[in-house]
């Protein structure tokens, strides 16, 4: 974990954002279908880069729990396309699913190599 207090700031701020995203997906994947934001990308792109931000963010914030955050990721990923089959004008589906879970490992993967350079690159500390 970074020393300084600037560093520590910043992981809480990451983590603060991963939640957030989390919670922003879960509302968004939930919602009725005519309420859901599109970019113009396919649904499965969308969904891929949803879950690899939050993967990503997540893998920064908490570096030592990264098995934890694999577990996090599958679950919210099985437990909004379950929720899916219970809403009239949503759907889940195994290949969503797939995406989802792909997306996110990859963020995971990103995220860890980010850190890792981040603290290859940060100054040793002085004592």
């Amino acid at each position: 974990m970074p020393s300084d207090p600037r560093s520590r700031l910043l992981m809480r701020l990451v983590a603060m954002l991963a939640w957030l995203l989390l919670a922003a997906i879960a509302l968004v994947t939930l919602a009725p279908i005519g309420l859901r934001p599109t970019t113009g990308y396919s649904p499965s792109i969308e969904r891929f880069i949803a879950f690899g931000a939050v993967g990503f963010l997540f893998a920064v914030a908490y570096p030592r729990r990264l098995w934890s955050i694999v577990l996090l990721l599958v679950g919210a990923a099985i437990s909004l396309e379950a929720l899916q089959l219970v809403s009239v004008s949503r759907h889940g589906r195994l290949v969503d699913l797939g995406v989802k879970v792909l997306g996110g490992g990859l963020g995971v993967a990103g995220g860890v190599v980010v850190r890792r350079v981040w603290q290859l690159l940060s100054p040793a500390p002085r004592g």
